[in-house]
C-alpha cells in the first residue's frame, strides 16, 4: 500500500509541473499533441481535443509534447502559427518557466494546506541536559521549560536556537520549574558539530534538548498561514540550491546524490508516519523538481530558458548543429547523473 501511495505522489508532482507547462502553451496558442505521465510504451491513452493524454509504462516521470519543440531532436521544428517555434522568445521562456513555476506554486499551497489542518511544534521543555555542559552546570534540569532569552519570551524549541548567540557571551535563560520561575546566566561553549550536509561546523551551545514528547499542534489564521508557507517555501528552496552548490562543488560527496528509487523508498516510508509527514515531504520534494528543472542543462527547462534567452539577447536564433550537440551532452549527462542515483538508491536498499 504504501508503494502504490509513494508511486501516486510522485505521478502527482509530475502531473503539475507537466501542467503547468500545458496550461503556458495553451495560452500563447501552442498545440499540446501529448501529455504523458510517464515513460516508454503507452498503457492508457485518450484523445481529448488535439492531445493525447496517456498513462505510460514507466512511471519515473512525465512529459508533454508541443507541435514544433522536441528535446531529443531540437532541430525538429514547424512553421505553423500553433508551434511552439514560432512563438517569440519571452513566450518560450514562460512555456519553459511554467513547470518549475507550477512546484513551487504546488509546494506554496501543500505548506498552506499543513498550516490549516495543524502544525506539530515542539515546545521549550528541555528532556535532556548533558551533565558536562554549561546549562548543567549553571543549574538547568530536564523537565525545566524556557521562557524567556535575553528577556525575549520563548514557546517553541526551535526559538531557542535563533536566540542563542554564536559567540561566548553570557545570556540569560529564565525557565519554569514546578510552577516557579528560575534565572540563569550561561556562557555557551564551542563544540565542532555536524551540520545537515554532513560538514563539520563550529557551533556555540548550551547542552540541552527537547522533550520529544512536549508537541502542541498551531492551527495559523489566514495570514498566518501564507507566512508559514511562505516562510517554508523559501526556506526548502534555500536547502535545495545549497545542496546542489555543496555536491557540484565536492562539498557533499556524489554517494548522498539519490534517485527516483529512493525518492519513492522514502515516501513510503513517510506515508506511515501520517498525514503533516506526508504532505510535508511532498513539498519538498515538489520544490526540489522545481529546482533540478531550472538548471541550465540543455532538455531540461533551465536549458529552453537559457537558449531563448540567448536569442532575446543577440536577436537571433542558436546555430541548430551546435544545439543539437548540447543537447546530446544534457542528455549523456541527465542519463550519467539518473544512473548514479539508481546506483546509490540500490546500494542504500541494500544497506
Amino acid at each position: 500500500m504504501g508503494f502504490l501511495v509513494s508511486l501516486l505522489v510522485f505521478s502527482f508532482l509530475i502531473f503539475f509541473h507537466e501542467l503547468g507547462h500545458y496550461l503556458a502553451a495553451r495560452f500563447f496558442g501552442v498545440r499540446v499533441e501529448v501529455f504523458s505521465i510517464g515513460f516508454g510504451k503507452k498503457v492508457i491513452s485518450k484523445k481529448i481535443g488535439e492531445t493525447q493524454w496517456s498513462l505510460s509504462l514507466i512511471p519515473l516521470g512525465g512529459y508533454i509534447q508541443m507541435k514544433g519543440q522536441d528535446d531529443s531532436d531540437p532541430t525538429k521544428v514547424s512553421s505553423d502559427d500553433d508551434s511552439y517555434g514560432v512563438k517569440t522568445p519571452w513566450q518560450r521562456i514562460v512555456i519553459s518557466l511554467a513547470g518549475p513555476m507550477a512546484n513551487f506554486i504546488l509546494a506554496f499551497l501543500i505548506y498552506l494546506s499543513i498550516a490549516s489542518i495543524g502544525v506539530p511544534k515542539l515546545l521549550s521543555t528541555v528532556g535532556d541536559i548533558n551533565s558536562s555542559n554549561p546549562a548543567y552546570l549553571a543549574g538547568m534540569r530536564a523537565g525545566d521549560t524556557i521562557r524567556t532569552i535575553n528577556g525575549k519570551e520563548i514557546y517553541y524549541w526551535e526559538d531557542i536556537t535563533s536566540n542563542i548567540k554564536q559567540e561566548a557571551t553570557p545570556i540569560n535563560i529564565t525557565v519554569i520549574r514546578e510552577g516557579d520561575y528560575i534565572s540563569f546566566n550561561i556562557i555557551p561553549k564551542e563544540e565542532k558539530l555536524h551540520n545537515r550536509f554532513g560538514e563539520e561546523v563550529k557551533r556555540y551551545i548550551i547542552g540541552i534538548r527537547p522533550d520529544m514528547n512536549a508537541i502542541k499542534i498551531v492551527n495559523f489564521g489566514l495570514v498566518g498561514g501564507v507566512d508559514y508557507a511562505y516562510a517554508q517555501t523559501k526556506m526548502a528552496s534555500t536547502y535545495i540550491i545549497q545542496s546542489f552548490k555543496k555536491l557540484i562543488s565536492g562539498l557533499i560527496p556524489m554517494e548522498n546524490l539519490g534517485g527516483v528509487i529512493g525518492i519513492v523508498d522514502t515516501t513510503e516510508k513517510v506515508s506511515h508516519m501520517g498525514l503533516i509527514a506526508l504532505l510535508s515531504f511532498m513539498a519538498l520534494i515538489s520544490v526540489n523538481l522545481g529546482v533540478l528543472n531550472l538548471l541550465p542543462i540543455p532538455a531540461l527547462d533551465g536549458g529552453h530558458i537559457m537558449f531563448n534567452l540567448y536569442e532575446m539577447i543577440t536577436k537571433k536564433s542558436p546555430n541548430e548543429e551546435i544545439m543539437y550537440k548540447l543537447t546530446l551532452i544534457g542528455w549523456a549527462l541527465l542519463l550519467i547523473l539518473m544512473l548514479l542515483g539508481v546506483y546509490n538508491d540500490i546500494n542504500r536498499l541494500l544497506g
